[in-house]
């Protein structure tokens, strides 16, 4: 059974960071290229990509810079580390093994002051 737990939202000021994580099971990790999305009021919006070795990274331009995607193949992991957040990252974020149906509850992330 495919499991996604993501964690680590919380509310943050303007410019501070956030850590996600994607605890992954029920499936090979190692053999996956994951995605982290996001969604706020319109459709879903695909934020970073990795691939299954962490070789390749691409991120969306809103967040190329302040973003940086990971991934711990021992531990199952997903990462996505989140610098000089702006209000307009405010969304529910979500991993999502590449080419798969499988999604996770999400984690609220919030930017405020």
């Amino acid at each position: 059974q495919v499991q996604l737990v993501e964690s680590g939202g919380g509310l943050v000021q303007p410019g501070g960071s956030l850590r996600l994580s994607c605890a992954a099971s029920g499936f090979t990790f190692s053999n996956f290229a994951m995605n982290w999305y996001r969604q706020a009021e319109k459709e879903r919006e695909l934020v970073a990509f990795i691939s299954s070795n962490g070789a390749i990274r691409n991120y969306a331009d809103s967040v190329k810079g302040r973003f940086t995607i990971s991934r711990d193949n021992v531990k199952n992991t997903l990462y996505l580390q989140m610098n000089s957040l702006k209000s307009a990252d405010t969304a529910v974020y979500y991993c999502k093994p590449r080419g798969s149906d499988y999604w996770g509850q999400g984690t609220q992330v919030t930017v405020s002051s």
